[in-house]
């Protein structure tokens, strides 16, 4: 498992009990006490925990805050400014679906900010909540069963209902990419929610942070030739965008 992935799990765990242990972490995730001590170092080094002995717990400023997931910070300032590029490409009156994940819920923050006139249908709660601070953006939340984690909705019932819309973008929240593999996720249960967009929209736009390219995650999930283009933040050197797009991967 990658250290993105890694730090994913364990924000997850703080969001959910606000305390966590080293033992925990290295049974869950299956890693040495040694990762999961420079896991959570490294962490804490960004201000995402608080290291005490034995574990980790949420910085006090992050307790009193409704509603705060750690992961949103994980390299939130890298997935602000991919989010900002992606809402350029919408449209009065279009139709979008947005996935599950963080960096979605960041991309329907700048969508609320800055677009009305626009129907969005999503199965990201997260996100949802976000969009309804706009009363000028129409909202369709996808149902399904809930991932009480991911604060998103799953499975045959919600992949059924998402096929049913022919979106005029989805921007897709995936975990990792690289030249050999393409679009890969650990989220098992949420590749065929991001399967079923890609099929079904006109425009396939993926927003991901640099930190996840040249990664490779669980499970594949799309070729290059399902998405249009990867959008993200400027921390990538003309070189590598042009060895992508030698491959049909074409990142903006």
């Amino acid at each position: 498992m990658l250290q993105n992935e890694r730090m994913e799990w364990i924000a997850k765990k703080l969001q959910q009990k606000g305390t966590v242990k080293v033992g925990e972490i290295s049974g869950g995730l299956q890693v040495s006490v040694d990762t999961v001590r420079r896991d959570l170092k490294a962490m804490e080094q960004e201000g995402l925990l608080r290291c005490v002995h034995g574990g980790a717990c949420l910085p006090e400023q992050f307790l009193s805050v409704a509603g705060f997931s750690a992961r949103e910070v994980i390299h939130e300032e890298l997935k602000i400014e991919a989010a900002r590029k992606a809402a350029a490409y919408i449209r009065r009156e279009n139709v979008i679906a947005l996935n599950s994940g963080t960096t979605n819920t960041v991309l329907a923050r700048e969508i609320a900010r800055t677009c009305e006139g626009i129907t969005v249908v999503t199965n990201n709660l997260a996100a949802a909540e976000e969009l309804m601070k706009n009363p000028g953006i129409r909202l369709t939340l996808i149902g399904g069963d809930v991932d009480h984690i991911e604060h998103s909705t799953y499975g045959s019932a919600c992949e059924k209902e998402f096929a049913s819309y022919y979106p005029d973008i989805c921007f897709l929240s995936i975990n990792a990419v690289n030249e050999l593999d393409g679009y890969t996720d650990f989220r098992l249960s949420e590749i065929g929610v991001i399967q079923t967009l890609a099929a079904c929209s006109t425009q396939v736009i993926a927003v991901m942070d640099s930190s996840k390219l040249g990664k490779r995650s669980k499970k594949a999930t799309l070729s290059p030739g399902q998405v249009h283009r990867l959008v993200m933040d400027g921390r990538i050197s003309p070189e590598t965008r042009e060895r992508y797009r030698k491959c049909g991967i074409l990142i903006e």
